[in-house]
This record gives C-alpha cells, structure tokens and sequence, in this order.
C-alpha cells in the first residue's frame, strides 16, 4: 500500500512538471479532449468496441491539431496522434470538395402550376395521349416539351399513352347526362294485400323525377300509354334526351322501345344483375322508400298516386341534391344572405305535406 502510494506520488509529480512549459490553451485544449473522451467511453460501457462518430472526430480533429506533436505524443488519448493528424487532413479534404463542388447544371425543374395543368387536362379528358396534352399546352400558350409532359404523367402514376384508361360506363355517364334518362319498375304494397307496380322516369344531368303511373296490372298496352306520354311531355318541355337506361325487366314490351325510338330515344339495357349501370334510378327508388313509402300506410292506388305526385313536387322544386351540388331541379337557389342583421333575425316557416311526413322549409318575407 505504501509503496503504490509512493509510486503515484511520483507520476504526479512528474505530470505536473510536464504541465509547466504548456500554455493555457494547450492545457484547456487537453482537458476538453479528455472529457470528451470520457464522454465516448460513457457511450460504450456494455463492454462494446469504441466507436468514434464522424462528429466525434471531426471536434477531436479541430480541437487537437493546432497543439505541437510534442504534447500530442505526450497526451493520454484512445487512438495514436497520426489517427488524429489523418481526421483533420480528412476534414480538410471534404471541405474543399464541398465548396469546388460544381454546380448542378441541367434542365430546371418544372414549375407547379404547369404540372397541375398537365394532370388537369390528362384527368378530364382520358382518351388524351402525352402528345395531345403537349399540343394543348401549345395553344395557350404553354411552351413545355412534350418529354416534360411524359414526364409528368409518368411520375404521378398516370399512363402517358392514350390507351391509359377506356371509356367506362362511368365516363359515359358523365359526358351523357343532359342527354340520359333512366327508367325504372318498383312495387309497394296495400294495407289489402294488393301489390301495386310503379313506373318512374329520373333525368340524369336535372334529377328531376317523373311517374309516369302505377297500376296493379302492368299489361303492354299500359307501359306503351306511358311511353307515348313520356315522349309528349318530353318534347313539351324541350327536354332533348338520346338515350333512355332500363333494366331487362319482362314488363317493358318491345312497343316500349318502339316507340321511343320514334321519339329519337335509344334504350341502352343494364346488364344482367349490374344494379350500378342504373344506380342513379335506383339510388331514388330507395330514396323513395325511405322517405315515403316506409312511412306511409297506402290504401288503394288512388291514394298511392297522390302520395307519389306530392312526393314528385317535393322531390323536384324543394328537396336539395348532392348529385348536382345540393340544387333543385325545377327551382333555382335563393341568393344566400350577406347581411349579418337580416341573419341574427331571419324567420324560417315550415309547410307540411302528407300530414307531415315531408317538410318544407323557406324564408319568410
């Protein structure tokens, strides 16, 4: 124990008269490195190798080399002082690399309003190749080449050719709508049992809604009188349709199309179980049910056309569709009020139909 003692006593002294001919800088810098070298050993206290960071090097490298290879040799440090001298001539390089690094040269990126309008005009119009897009640009005036367009299209996951996408029933539909009607048979039932069958027309691009009559018997003479009337009113109101949507349902006769076809009207057929290619028509056939037929006791077929015409008259001039951005289709949308005054004392009436099953809601005077 003693001579341990006596041993350190003598280390010690000898350190401190290496410490003499050290200025303070060098001292301090010799401190710092040591923490810090305490630090990494913290890091690694599960037994793991000693691992210097690219950071850790990069503050030994700057902090050490300035001191004199004399008192590098002399410091207590965990790699050799040329491990050091070789950090600092790494960070030297990497940073004269950094600053000659060239430029990067090239195309520019394209700006992002020119890329929203290529992805504009290749989603509204599907049968549109890059080359067509990139001659539309021309037009207005949007000078791009046509490998930026492909480009483009390519990065945001859309085919560049105009064989991308096919016309779907959807795409059909869309294009179609002010010239598309949907027909359509649906059944209710009497309080007596009795199994009355309903016929209904739905306008596509409008939503407006015809019945055309509902009988317990939907014999060919029937369904041929409503196309015959379906046809007048059309063309009394100047409704120009081309087409008429229905399913294969045996209760229209071949006169049905006929005459219809004489009106200029081409029924398309649905697919068998395909309830989608008509979902317009039937999405109101349940909307029908749900807000009528469920909630109404219907007594005879005179009653049911009644209900049925004040639900028609609802259903066009009052009822908002999200369809066509929540307007009507036979009444437009009152302008929508500004004035906070007339807002903090705004007066609602309600009218009733069918003792209540449907509301109306207006402004009062």
């Amino acid at each position: 124990m003693l001579f341990r003692l006596a041993y350190l006593g003598v280390t010690n002294a000898l350190a401190l008269l290496r410490l003499l001919p050290m200025s303070d800088r060098d001292k301090d810098a010799e401190i710092v490195a040591l923490r810090h070298q305490i630090l990494v050993l913290e890091r690694h206290l599960r037994g793991e190798r000693v691992q210097f960071t690219r950071a850790d090097r990069a503050w030994l490298a700057a902090l050490l080399h300035p001191l004199p290879r004399t008192v590098l040799n002399r410091l207590r440090l965990l790699v050799r002082p040329e491990t050091v001298l070789r950090w600092h001539r790494d960070l030297i390089t990497r940073r004269h690399a950094r600053i000659s690094r060239p430029r990067r040269v090239g195309r520019p990126r394209t700006i992002r309003s020119i890329r929203t309008l290529v992805l504009r005009l290749a989603s509204e119009n599907s049968t549109w190749g890059y080359r067509r897009i990139h001659g539309e640009l021309l037009i207005l005036g949007v000078k791009v080449a046509a490998s930026t367009v492909w480009e483009i299209l390519q990065n945001a996951g859309i085919e560049p050719t105009p064989q991308r996408t096919s016309n779907t029933w959807a795409t059909f539909l869309r294009s179609q709508a002010h010239a598309v009607i949907a027909a359509d048979f649906f059944e209710t039932t009497t309080l007596t049992g009795t199994r009355l069958y309903v016929l209904a027309i739905i306008e596509h691009a409008s939503r407006r809604i015809r019945i055309l009559g509902a009988t317990a018997h939907p014999t060919a003479g029937w369904v041929a009188q409503a196309a015959r009337n379906l046809a007048m009113d059309l063309e009394d109101t100047g409704c120009r349709v081309k087409y008429v949507i229905r399913d294969r349902d045996g209760k229209y006769p071949a006169l049905f199309d006929t005459i219809l076809a004489d009106a200029g009207i081409v029924a398309i057929l649905s697919g068998v179980r395909m309830p989608r290619m008509n979902a317009i028509m039937e999405r109101w056939v349940r909307t029908c049910r749900r807000e009528l037929l469920d909630r109404t006791l219907i007594l005879n077929q005179r009653h049911l056309l009644h209900a049925l015409r004040e639900y028609e008259n609802f259903y066009n001039e009052h009822r908002p569709h999200q369809g066509i951005a929540n307007a009507r289709p036979l009444a437009p949308l009152p302008e929508p009020i500004t004035d906070p005054d007339r807002l903090t004392h705004l007066t609602i009436h309600r009218r009733d139909r069918l003792g209540g099953i449907l509301h109306e809601y207006e402004r009062a005077a």
